[in-house]
């Protein structure tokens, strides 16, 4: 049996509690128990303060990173657009520039690359970010081609590097060109390397469409296109033809010429591609298209109607005008007024005076007869030689004789090149835009400044039989001027084909 314990009476419950002794040892109970439930209470107190402070801390951490990655977002893009808006336009500064001052210098990248595309592989490529600005091309960044006008318009084809590409360059055969010129056909004339033919402009920041000739034959469809100048223009007009002449059937195409008019015609398409000799613009003794290499150069001032009468009509112009106004050693006679009127006057001035004459007088004519037109109006910047070779570090003796491989200095330009002409063209082309004529100025001077290796050199057909001395030094006669086929000048072409298509 359990015991049971003697009942306690009320009384004496009251005294026990009471006394003294009593009250100590319920006072150590309480405070035993409270420290037995309140001590795991201070410990979670802690560490949740704990936890707390930590997630505080790294939420702050988060915040103050991508802050800093804001900000230099927003430093970097400042960066790029004040490079852009001040590095890569070639006419930017209406002031004459030091020859030896290199344009279009990327500091953040001194070098070219260049690239051997393996035929079996095209992911040979070094990775790099191509943006597509919606010029027509297909471009690697798809998630660009949705950019304003105004981004769009900040591209600049000049600006980029020369890359080697042996699966989509030539764009087209040169013996299979059935209007190539001899003056340009390298490979017919014995030039056994062909790594020039290879080479592809790719742009800074952006593509460079794919000339496409079927795109571009709809695009001129029932229009006339005319290039107007010297032999350079021509070998563009060469470049062009050859471009476009392979997918129209035979029946479809002819060649005329009619005097210093040269004329490729798409019947299929009711189109032409024409070339007019005119290498000052103006009238003068050098206008006759086989007999022009003059000692004495004699212009008449204020006087192109004689040559705009055969382009006057034209849909698409290309205009050009500088190598013949570099002779060295030679002034030109500038003719004033008429013989007829009593009022002739003959002055001798510098070249450059009489570029400046013949510039005024060109835009004179366009200010007359092509303002508020929808006509698309072009220039082509000057198109650089390649004679003293101590300017990309060969001999000083040498030339372009020889050479088969690009200047790889980024940003380079020869002393020759006179890029005054070219601002001064720049500030009478500027000068047309409140006048209602808008002409394009297709900058190809600094990529070709790059192309040492392009020029014909010995590699032409020689119209002039050529001495013992000549034969015995190739460099003395060698072609520095003017551009195989295919080759450099079919750049030229994709820049007036995508500003012509976009």
């Amino acid at each position: 049996m359990v015991p049971v314990p003697n009942p306690v009476s009320y009384k004496e419950a009251i005294s026990i509690l009471a006394s003294p002794s009593s009250k100590r040892e319920r006072r150590e109970e309480r405070q035993r128990e409270m420290t037995v439930h309140q001590a795991p209470l201070g410990l979670r107190s802690y560490f949740s303060s704990f936890i707390v402070f930590f997630l505080i801390c790294f939420s702050f951490s988060i915040l103050l990173n991508h802050i800093q990655n804001q900000t230099q977002n927003q430093v970097e893009s400042s960066i790029d657009n004040a490079q852009e808006n001040q590095n890569y336009t070639l006419f930017v500064d209406t002031q004459d520039e030091s020859p030896n001052q290199a344009p279009f210098v990327d500091s953040q990248d001194q070098s070219l690359f260049l690239v051997d595309v393996d035929t079996t592989n095209r992911r040979n490529e070094p990775e790099e970010r191509i943006i597509s600005i919606g010029r027509g091309g297909g471009g690697r960044d798809n998630g660009s081609v949705n950019r304003d006008d105004e981004e769009k318009d900040k591209c600049d084809f000049s600006v980029g590097r020369w890359v080697y590409d042996n699966v989509t360059r030539p764009l087209y055969s040169g013996p299979k060109c059935k209007f190539m010129h001899d003056e340009v056909a390298c490979d017919k004339y014995g030039r056994n390397d062909t790594r020039y033919q290879h080479w592809r402009w790719q742009p800074k920041g952006c593509d460079l469409p794919r000339f496409d000739a079927n795109t571009f034959l709809e695009k001129i469809r029932n229009k006339r296109m005319v290039f107007v100048g010297d032999s350079l223009n021509r070998n563009q007009w060469v470049s062009m033809v050859c471009l476009v002449e392979s997918v129209v059937p035979e029946e479809h195409k002819t060649q005329t010429f009619n005097g210093s008019l040269m004329s490729f015609k798409v019947m299929s398409h009711n189109a032409s591609i024409e070339f007019y000799w005119s290498p000052l613009l103006v009238e003068s003794n050098c206008d006759n298209p086989i007999i022009h290499r003059v000692s004495n150069r004699i212009m008449r001032a204020y006087t192109i109607d004689s040559h705009a009468k055969y382009w006057k009509d034209a849909d698409i112009i290309v205009f050009n005008a500088y190598v013949w106004w570099k002779k060295p050693n030679m002034k030109m006679k500038v003719w004033y007024g008429s013989f007829e009127d009593g009022d002739a006057v003959l002055e001798e001035v510098e070249m450059f005076e009489g570029f400046e004459v013949a510039l005024k007088s060109w835009s004179q004519w366009l200010e007359r007869n092509l303002n508020n037109t929808d006509k698309r109006l072009f220039f082509v910047s000057l198109s650089p030689t390649h004679v003293w070779g101590q300017e990309w570090g060969a001999a000083p003796d040498d030339t372009c004789y020889g050479e088969t491989e690009p200047i790889f200095k980024e940003g380079y330009r020869s002393d020759g090149s006179d890029y005054g002409m070219m601002h001064t063209a720049e500030r009478v082309i500027e000068n047309l835009k409140p006048k209602g004529v808008n002409v394009q100025i297709v900058n190809i001077t600094q990529l070709s400044e790059y192309r040492k290796d392009g020029h014909p050199s010995i590699y032409k057909r020689q119209y002039v039989n050529l001495t013992e001395a000549q034969l015995a030094n190739p460099k003395s006669y060698s072609d520095c001027n003017h551009w195989c086929l295919p080759g450099v000048p079919d750049v030229w072409n994709e820049f007036l084909y995508a500003y012509m298509v976009s």
